[in-house]
């Protein structure tokens, strides 16, 4: 088996994750992970070295090169063949200053887990669970209903039901969108609701089990392991139905 990739420490998310043409002639996306984003944050705009910025994102220097390299690749394809830049997905943590980051940590204490600047005693997050039973719905596409967690300060505030009928998968990211919601954590789903929920600017825990109580309260502690790669199959044939939702998780962190 291959060895597991360590996560890479990150300051914060990025403030605006799509990037493109105005004129609407993007014809292609171009991927950049939250590392590599935090790469050409650290050494272009806050002038780190390489090796700075490796202590930094706790990795080695090697790494950093490699994260960097690729980053500054996609940078000037985007710039200069038109294409779409969506910064998100990858294998990182988000820095809660508990580790004693550095001077430069970008991140407030009132939104470790936001992606918005919200004014103090405003919610600074909306989460959304896939729900069944009490328990993280396994298949996100067939999902009848989630539970919306209020949080500020990373403390819950407020959990209701939300009631998804008989709403498909594009149609669950819109009812999701609709209510406001900044992440959504969940077990198996599949590629075309991932860029759904990119489209609509919400965040994704995916691979996920277990009561949904717990799901969020590890979320919130940083202790959430996930796999937005996990998907969620169904074969149907003459001998029955096999079922196989979520994948393995082999990061000692959050690997979006």
């Amino acid at each position: 088996m291959p060895r597991p990739q360590k996560c890479r420490r990150v300051c914060a998310l990025p403030k605006s994750c799509r990037f493109g043409a105005l004129d609407g002639s993007n014809s292609f996306v171009i991927q950049m992970t939250v590392e590599e984003y935090e790469a050409i944050r650290l050494m272009d705009l806050e002038n780190l070295t390489q090796e700075e910025c490796a202590r930094q994102m706790d990795v080695a220097r090697p790494t950093v090169q490699r994260i960097y390299a690729s980053a500054r690749k996609k940078l000037a394809e985007a710039l200069v063949n038109g294409g779409t830049l969506h910064i998100g997905g990858g294998c990182y943590s988000v820095c809660n200053r508990t580790a004693g980051c550095c001077p430069r940590c970008l991140v407030d204490t009132k939104r470790v887990f936001s992606i918005q600047h919200l004014e103090k005693g405003e919610k600074i997050m909306k989460i959304a669970v896939t729900t069944e039973n009490g328990n993280v719905f396994q298949h996100f596409g067939k999902c009848k209903e989630f539970t919306l967690f209020d949080v500020e300060e990373q403390k819950i505030l407020s959990k209701q039901v939300l009631n998804a009928g008989e709403s498909g998968h594009s149609a669950l990211a819109v009812l999701l969108a609709q209510n406001h919601v900044d992440l959504l954590i969940c077990g198996g789903i599949g590629a075309g609701a991932r860029v759904a929920l990119q489209e609509s600017g919400i965040q994704l825990a995916a691979g996920v089990s277990g009561t949904v109580d717990n799901a969020v309260n590890a979320y919130l502690n940083g202790t959430l392991f996930f796999n937005n790669e996990a998907t969620c199959d169904h074969h149907h044939g003459e001998s029955g139905e096999e079922h196989h939702c979520g994948e393995e998780h082999h990061c000692n962190g959050h690997c979006h």
